[in-house]
């Protein structure tokens, strides 16, 4: 696969920046720290940290659906860009996790409706930049919708059952692990579009909102990539005499 290369490469880079990012900001602890550290450090209801916490919960549903179709087809290209995504947004989603570990912030925040860092002019077409977020630690954004069209002004609103948007539901999941051969392929392919299409308007989001520099870096991987892929997908689709979904 000719596009699989660069998957690698999105993926590799993104892990010697956090790498870095981590190195440095232990640097900085370890000095006592300093009032210009603690302002860099992420709030709670911060972009940075609600874009950390939902798309590790969106990267999640990706590995997941990856090694289901895995095991449910022996088409070697359909196997392959299952292993590359699992493989890279497992590792991408380790990054995230990593963060909000060093940031002292949790995983789950109870009550937090999802992608509401995004705020609504984000969910719903607005390109807000840091301007519109005065101070990094107050965004809570905690009445944001969790739909709409997204930063690329694609339909990005949640399917019921769905936690965010671009996800499957479970009754799509159940059909996906019950389908085999041909069916498990387009299907696959249809529902990972989808899913790619919801997590490039959130990283688009972050990509713009977020403050740490290597998370808006990874984020802007992650939108090169994943369109990479969805023109990819687009045509294994159209081998199969299928299409994507709306």
């Amino acid at each position: 696969m000719s596009r699989t290369p660069r998957t690698y490469w999105v993926a590799g880079t993104a892990v010697l920046l956090a790498l870095l990012f981590a190195a440095a900001a232990t640097v900085a602890a370890a000095s006592g720290g300093s009032d210009s550290a603690a302002r860099a450090t992420p709030g709670l209801h911060s972009p940075d940290a609600g874009f950390a916490r939902d798309m590790s919960v969106h990267h999640q549903q990706a590995v997941e659906m990856s090694f289901v179709v895995r095991d449910r087809t022996q088409d070697e290209g359909v196997r392959s860009l299952a292993y590359d995504i699992a493989n890279t947004q497992a590792n991408q989603r380790g990054m995230m996790l990593g963060w909000l570990d060093l940031w002292g912030l949790p995983k789950v925040v109870a009550g937090e409706p999802p992608m509401s860092w995004m705020g609504p002019s984000e969910e719903h077409g607005g390109h807000g930049g840091h301007g519109g977020h005065d101070d990094h630690t107050v965004h809570t954004g905690g009445d944001a919708p969790a739909g709409g069209a997204g930063p690329s002004g694609h339909d990005t609103a949640a399917k019921p059952g769905a936690l965010m948007p671009g996800m499957a539901s479970k009754e799509e999941m159940a059909v996906l692990g019950a389908a085999g051969g041909r069916d498990a392929e387009v299907l696959y392919l249809q529902l990972m579009t989808d899913h790619h299409k919801g997590g490039v308007a959130m990283a688009e989001g972050c990509a713009r909102l977020c403050r740490t520099p290597v998370e808006r870096e990874l984020a802007q991987g992650m939108v090169d990539a994943q369109r990479s892929e969805l023109a990819l997908m687009a045509d294994m689709l159209a081998k199969r005499g299928a299409a994507p979904r709306g």
